[in-house]
């Protein structure tokens, strides 16, 4: 169950997050440590989260929840990224993630969908290449519009 002030938290962290250009992902606040740590979660509309994006948000987010007083105890803040693009796009991510659960997306539909889930198999020059309940899809790369990683509880 997450702590009773994370709407809130997420509620003046959304506009900050909005002005930089980032997006707010999730937030979570460890009331058992001490001090307690928020963490909030940001990505990058338009590229990779980088340090520089994190440090950004932090700094701005710190000044907004100091100004609305919601958070009167000392805590540490925390601003992350949720880790590694969703999105795979080079042969060493292909490579790397072999295995892992994905979604692709078709510009045109393949066998009936534009959206094909599956364990990524490989990507060669002609086709991506996924298990889908023990039989092997293979979607042309040029009907791909994007190959995301999805979480395996999706």
């Amino acid at each position: 169950m997450s702590h009773p002030l994370i709407p809130q938290i997420i509620d003046i962290a959304n506009p900050v997050a909005a002005e930089l250009g980032l997006e707010v992902v999730g937030a979570v606040f460890h009331t058992n440590q001490h001090p307690p740590v928020l963490r909030v979660d940001v990505r990058n509309l338009k590229q990779d989260t980088s340090l520089d994006d994190c440090e950004r948000m932090s700094r701005a987010l710190e000044t907004a929840l100091d100004l609305s007083d919601l958070i009167l105890d000392a805590y540490v803040l925390e601003i992350s990224s949720p880790g590694i693009s969703r999105s795979l796009t080079t042969d060493r991510e292909f490579i790397s993630f072999k295995g892992f659960p994905v979604e692709v997306t078709t510009t045109e539909p393949i066998h009936g969908t534009k959206s094909l889930s599956g364990q990524l198999i490989r990507r060669d020059e002609i086709s991506v290449y996924i298990n889908q309940k023990g039989r092997s899809i293979a979607i042309p790369r040029q009907s791909i519009h994007q190959v995301l990683l999805v979480d395996r509880a999706e």
